[in-house]
């Protein structure tokens, strides 16, 4: 009797999952077993052959491949799928009968990312399934540079958090004249600066907090409310003191640079400096991260009229009424 496991919260798209196994009775229980959570799309072929041309048009999430298949057996398929650039980054769960070590080693030499023995408990193959998802998610959604989350993982935790009716605070948060240090200073420099940034934010949160990078100078943070306004104090104070270090001594005892702006003239910039613009559900209901991006891009657009670092927590229950605080 299989038992039930919770739903995945209400938005989360399903994840397709192909099962290739020349055992009907073996296709059809772990299709069952995944169903029931309601999280996964199942297709399901019986044969090598069937299989790859399946994933290469459905393109599915995970693949779960049996080993002891006739005319083209899983390591030969999974062989295929590895030299396929269409499949070649879909994570693959061997399953086989027969648990000995070598057939175990060679499944992940030829470019399995997990293996499962028969007969196996329902729980664990539900666990494996997740945790391969997830990690693979991670993987090709972390910034390359900070190898911080991504836009994905920062919708999924912002969805997950509202379905949970969690109260948070959202720091988004963006560095100001940075295309001008980037023109001055080149590119290798201006990566160092969004890296160490990445890092003072991740160093300044607690473990129970998110953090995340949109790309480019735009990085996000989820932490409690009452304790956001330090949280992006000790930003800031770390930020201002650490982004010294990448100018040369002419520039910081000017206090400015010069650029060429986007005319062609040289203009004067000022210091980069970091803006956090911070979204709170305590006094208003939102439903989708979508529109907690919408105030979000409405505070950093007056934090780029001020000078300096900066940082705003919108206290209001519309986007007409209410408290904005601002603090340096």
């Amino acid at each position: 009797m299989f038992s039930n496991p919770m739903p995945a919260y209400s938005g989360s798209p399903k994840k397709k999952i192909l099962i290739i196994d020349d055992d009907e009775v073996a296709r059809v229980l772990i299709a069952g077993i995944l169903e029931m959570t309601l999280r996964y799309e199942i297709i399901t072929r019986e044969n090598g052959v069937e299989g790859i041309q399946e994933a290469i048009q459905k393109n599915p999430d995970l693949i779960i491949l049996d080993i002891m298949m006739p005319n083209m057996d899983g390591f030969e398929v999974c062989k295929v799928l590895r030299a396929d650039f269409a499949t070649r980054y879909i994570p693959i769960i061997i399953l086989s009968a027969k648990g000995g070590i070598d057939m175990r080693i060679e499944g992940l030499v030829i470019g399995a990312d997990d293996y499962i023995t028969k007969p196996f408990h329902q729980e664990e193959l539900i666990a494996r399934v997740e945790a391969l998802l997830r990690r693979n998610e991670l993987s090709l959604d972390a910034n390359p540079l900070t190898r911080l989350p991504g836009n994905m993982s920062i919708e999924r935790e912002l969805m997950k958090r509202l379905a949970d009716n969690q109260t948070f605070a959202v720091g988004y948060a963006d560095l100001d004249n940075f295309k001008a240090f980037n023109d001055k200073y080149g590119f290798l420099k201006g990566d160092r600066v969004l890296f160490e940034t990445g890092q003072i934010i991740r160093n300044s949160a607690n473990r129970h907090d998110f953090v995340g990078h949109v790309g480019g100078d735009d990085f996000v943070f989820i932490a409690a409310p009452e304790k956001v306004d330090e949280l992006c104090r000790q930003i800031i104070r770390t930020f201002d003191w650490e982004i010294r270090k990448y100018y040369d001594e002419e520039s910081l005892k000017q206090g400015y640079i010069e650029s060429e702006n986007r005319n062609g003239e040289i203009t004067r910039y000022p210091m980069t400096s970091i803006s956090i613009a911070v979204v709170t559900n305590l006094n208003r209901i939102f439903t989708h991260f979508a529109e907690i991006g919408e105030v979000g891009a409405e505070l950093k657009k007056y934090l780029k009229t001020l000078a300096g670092s900066n940082y705003l927590v919108d206290r209001r229950k519309n986007q007409n009424e209410g408290e904005i605080d601002h603090r340096r």
